[in-house]
């Protein structure tokens, strides 16, 4: 049986882990401070590392602004733990935008965890399990999933997503110059009025998440019913993944010129040519 959301949710939620326990106290105090949002338990008492708090408080702001001496501090801080690392900036940055979301649409709350994990992996957890479990949401129409995922991708500055086209969306009629539109979709005669609901609310997840106005809740709850709801508020989550990629510089694109059509399949894996 497919693992529920909400559970991933509350798993990630609960990562502890041991050699990492000041750190994930500290990126979750720093990420909820950047977005001035509740920020999640933490079972340690913060480290106080200058590298990790300007790396995690940039990542939370504004992810393409990492500058290189930023990165390069990080990594030397984290050294080998780096990607793990990076990974509970992301659980404390988008978990709490999760939340915000899901509540300003009035849909139900994310379980508490019933304790600390001190054992499973951040990067497993998150991009084996979280990750593709949302992916494999068919709630929403493949067109709007694939708007969704580009507006993301051009918010965070992702050359890998940017350089991807969905093919289920190309083939329900997403074209380039729909998507050429996504950058000022207010305007756009080629959005309908659906889509331009849905990028609402996705600028306001990623760039004003405690204050999500209750004009583009209302929009959102105006074209979506609560299960879609629920799924575009996890895709926008499952998109910012890309994050990861672009905080460590490792979103190379896969094409060199144009893009690349790929399949997102019903295990919510990418399929590639």
């Amino acid at each position: 049986m497919p693992e529920s959301p909400y559970d991933l949710l509350s798993q990630l939620t609960a990562l502890s882990p041991q050699r990492l326990g000041t750190v994930n106290a500290q990126v979750r105090q720093t990420c909820a401070g950047a977005m001035t949002l509740p920020p999640l338990p933490a079972e340690d008492t913060p480290s106080a590392d200058a590298a990790v708090r300007d790396f995690a408080e940039q990542f939370a702001v504004d992810v393409a602004g990492i500058s290189p001496s930023q990165r390069e501090a990080f990594l030397g801080a984290l050294g080998a733990d780096a990607f793990a690392g990076t990974a509970l900036i992301f659980v404390a940055d988008c978990v709490p935008r999760v939340l915000a979301g899901l509540e300003a649409l009035g849909l139900p709350a994310v379980p508490e965890p019933d304790g600390w994990d001190h054992d499973t992996d951040p990067i497993d957890l998150l991009l084996n399990r979280f990750a593709p479990t949302v992916g494999a949401l068919r709630s929403l129409d493949p067109v709007t999933t694939e708007v969704v995922r580009l507006r993301g991708a051009v918010a965070h500055n992702c050359r890998l997503c940017r350089s991807l086209r969905e093919g289920a969306a190309l083939d329900a009629g997403g074209t380039e110059s729909m998507y050429d539109d996504i950058e000022h979709y207010d305007t756009s005669t080629l959005l309908d009025e659906r889509h331009k609901a849905a990028l609402r609310y996705v600028d306001a997840l990623i760039w004003t998440p405690s204050r999500i106005d209750p004009d583009v809740a209302a929009g959102v709850r105006a074209h979506f019913t609560d299960v879609e709801a629920t799924e575009l508020t996890l895709d926008v989550m499952r998109n910012a993944a890309n994050k990861i990629a672009v905080a460590l510089a490792a979103d190379a694109p896969r094409v060199a010129e144009g893009t690349e059509r790929y399949l997102l399949g019903a295990d919510g894996q990418p399929v590639y040519a």
